[in-house]
């Protein structure tokens, strides 16, 4: 399961067991025999996984199968019927813990909420500031940085009318960087952009995967998953089908897996 093996250097952190052996690193976030239902319909079932805080995690299936709402589970935004999910030890589950969790993972949604009546500078300052008691001057400067990043900084006194669909999802992704993130949970957030805007976000995402930005992806942009996903989770009905490498997953499994091939063939890859 991914599980991220420790060096001599961070010692400290090891879990041991009552033999004295030393044993895995805690995960990041673990998704705990999870079940949630909307009505009749459950979406997850039973649902197992653990992520570390490395790589990128590409979620892949068909529509309904439970992959945003997994997503937002994680982050507190839905609520588990049955199960839990830890974030760094921390449960979803206890009210207390959703401002940290929220901190700790990063979410950008399929439409972006930019404040419309804030500029691209205050968007991205207001919360470090408010929340992360952050000096203005050192977040405006963090903000120039990430907009460097994003390629929007000659953007940073423009309101969200003025910016494209592909600059405000690039600006969301500032905005959760700015808060410092263990993780960034993306959902469908290329869905409602046109092919142009949709290579810009995704060019940011491939250079935040290569300097080792730790996310968790839905998505069906089928190139980023081949050259940006360390790991790829295939859902169906709700369940997990296969959680291998990308690599593993375009070769040997979708010549082993019917389904998953049906699904790559439906979507053209």
């Amino acid at each position: 399961m991914y599980i991220q093996r420790t060096t001599n250097d961070n010692y400290e952190s090891l879990i041991h067991d009552i033999t004295g052996k030393v044993g895995k690193e805690m995960a990041m976030i673990e998704v705990k025999n999870v079940t949630k239902s909307f009505g009749t319909l459950t979406v997850l079932k039973n649902f197992n996984v653990e992520f570390n805080q490395e790589g990128v995690t590409v979620l892949l299936g068909p529509s309904g199968t439970g992959k945003s709402t997994l997503l937002r589970c994680i982050n507190g935004l839905e609520t588990v019927d049955e199960g839990d999910i830890l974030v760094n030890g921390r449960s979803v589950k206890e009210k207390k813990n959703l401002r940290d969790i929220r901190l700790d993972c990063g979410m950008v949604f399929q439409r972006t909420v930019l404040f419309p009546h804030l500029n691209v500078m205050q968007n991205l300052t207001m919360s470090p500031v408010k929340l992360l008691k952050m000096d203005k001057a050192k977040a405006e400067e963090k903000a120039i940085y990430y907009l460097k990043k994003v390629g929007l900084e000659s953007k940073a006194k423009a309101l969200h009318n003025e910016l494209s669909g592909g600059e405000q999802q690039r600006i969301a992704i500032a905005r959760a960087l700015m808060m410092n993130p263990k993780a960034l949970l993306l959902d469908e957030i290329t869905s409602a952009l046109d092919p142009e805007m949709t290579s810009e976000v995704l060019k940011i995402l491939e250079n935040l995967a290569a300097e080792g930005v730790c996310m968790l992806c839905v998505t069906h942009e089928m190139q980023f998953a081949k050259h940006a996903a360390s790991r790829i989770i295939f859902m169906d009905k709700g369940s997990m089908e296969a959680d291998v490498t990308a690599e593993e997953f375009f070769s040997t499994v979708r010549k082993e897996n019917e389904r998953i091939a049906k699904f790559l063939n439906f979507i053209g890859e």
